[in-house]
């Protein structure tokens, strides 16, 4: 077991030991050698808990934010801890601000991403403000981007080219851990033509990247499930960047 995961099922333990925590929200893996989310509610479950990184699997991710609001919706009563990343932190810390999540019923438990992994995601800060300072990994450098070197029109031309393999399955709307809609106006023919074939693009894609623009942990958690292959991270980003916003700095404490 390693350091950072010794650290953490000793203090999950002792939050439910304590009673401060009715159940954690982290990964384990399950008998066919599978990572999955799971609530823990015994200190002996902790045993099982997985960070996610399974060198022949790469590294597992859930939107564990996700499945959290969702499970207290149906449970008003009680506090939950869950396992946080960088984006995840961030993302927790903006539902608290949209009244998603109640900050007095959720603890924190944090790990950092791994090098590879964060420069994967090309992320600015690939930990969250819940780890201590030996765990905090180099973000990097990831200002150079070859789209800014294109002209407008050229931009718009290469978004097109991607959004035109949309396949329209909304599995990137369906995993986004920051999406608490309870009826998505894109559901709605009023808006948008649902039935045709090819699909209505770039109208879909422009208008949900503008609507999440305050949302958007860029956790690219939709890119990963994205059948074809559409970079949208890189996507949600220029939006973000185009109408001057940042992603979430807010201290945890804060």
């Amino acid at each position: 077991m390693s350091q950072t995961k010794e650290a953490i099922v000793a203090r999950v333990k002792q939050l439910l030991e304590e009673k401060k925590i009715q159940a954690f929200l982290g990964l384990k893996e399950d008998e066919h050698g599978n990572v999955v989310p799971y609530w823990f509610q015994e200190p002996s479950e902790l045993d099982d808990l997985s960070l996610g990184d399974r060198s022949r699997a790469g590294d597992v991710r859930y939107p564990l934010n996700l499945i959290l609001r969702r499970f207290m919706r149906s449970h008003p009563f009680g506090t939950f801890g869950v396992l946080v990343r960088g984006c995840d932190e961030r993302g927790v810390l903006r539902l608290f601000q949209a009244n998603q999540l109640d900050p007095k019923r959720v603890v924190m438990i944090g790990i950092a991403c791994p090098s590879d992994l964060a420069e994967a995601c090309r992320c600015d800060k690939p930990y969250p403000d819940v780890v201590s300072e030996e765990e905090v990994v180099d973000a990097g450098d990831h200002s150079d981007d070859p789209l800014k070197e294109l002209s407008m029109s050229e931009r718009m031309a290469y978004w097109r080219n991607e959004f035109n393999r949309c396949i329209k399955c909304y599995g990137c709307r369906e995993i986004c851990p920051m999406c608490f809609c309870y009826e998505c106006t894109l559901d709605s023919d009023e808006h948008l033509s649902t039935g045709d074939i090819p699909p209505e693009n770039p109208f879909w894609h422009m208008t949900r990247a503008i609507h999440m623009v305050d949302l958007c942990i860029e956790c690219g958690l939709c890119e990963e499930v994205c059948p074809a292959n559409i970079p949208l991270r890189t996507f949600y980003r220029e939006t973000k960047e185009m109408l001057s916003h940042q992603p979430l700095r807010k201290q945890a404490g804060a």
